[in-house]
């Protein structure tokens, strides 16, 4: 799956987040991995979710990112296929890009951020992503989203758009009921800027309430 996505975290209020986008349908429901108080993890390239699940029991239960992410590899055969990023609730970072994951590909491994993706037009994309993390402020969410849109503006996946979404955990006073911000656009020409969209709208909602 070619696909460009961000994971974070915010040292001031513990908000832990992941951004993505890529060419395939439903991108939301398998690359994201978030959980409070833990980590936030992205799967991508051959996508295992059982990097995401696993790996946040993982984290739960002491392991920090690097030697997580060493588990669950030694334990893939196809390792090389996939590419998966990780930051834990104290802000500890891990990643890997296969070497058969498709070109473009890589990562950065950043302050309280580790962007990475594949089959993307170059490696400007996830360069600017780090860019717009470093140079924003405010809540993860917000921080989140101008980074997803740095990365489409600078080329995104080489095969075109179709879907993104937002997860993030923490950060602002979130409805009890809803205390996870879950956002995703699928089949969409433009997914990105349908995502702002929409975050935009729920920005409103969160007022409101």
């Amino acid at each position: 799956m070619g696909t460009f996505s961000m994971v974070a975290r915010c040292p001031k209020t513990g908000a832990l987040g992941v951004c993505v986008s890529t060419a395939t349908l439903a991108v939301g429901s398998v690359v994201p991995h978030v959980e409070a108080n833990v980590g936030a993890i992205a799967t991508q390239g051959y996508t295992n979710i059982k990097y995401g699940v696993k790996g946040l029991k993982l984290l739960r239960l002491g392991l920090s990112p690097k030697t997580a992410l060493e588990a669950l590899l030694k334990d893939d055969s196809q390792r090389d296929l996939r590419q998966v990023i990780i930051i834990d609730k104290y802000g500890r970072k891990a990643a890997h890009t296969g070497m058969r994951t498709s070109e473009w590909r890589g990562h950065i491994i950043g302050e309280d951020y580790v962007a990475a993706g594949n089959m993307l037009s170059s490696s400007r994309v996830i360069e600017a992503m780090a860019e717009a993390f470093e140079s924003s402020a405010g809540w993860l969410a917000d921080r989140l989203m101008q980074a997803l849109e740095a990365g489409d503006a600078a080329g995104g996946d080489i095969r075109g758009k179709l879907s993104a979404a937002l997860l993030v955990v923490g950060g602002i006073a979130m409805p009890e009921t809803r205390p996870i911000l879950d956002l995703r656009v699928d089949m969409h020409k433009d997914p990105v800027k349908e995502l702002r969209r929409i975050f935009e709208a729920y920005k409103i909602w969160l007022r409101l309430r």
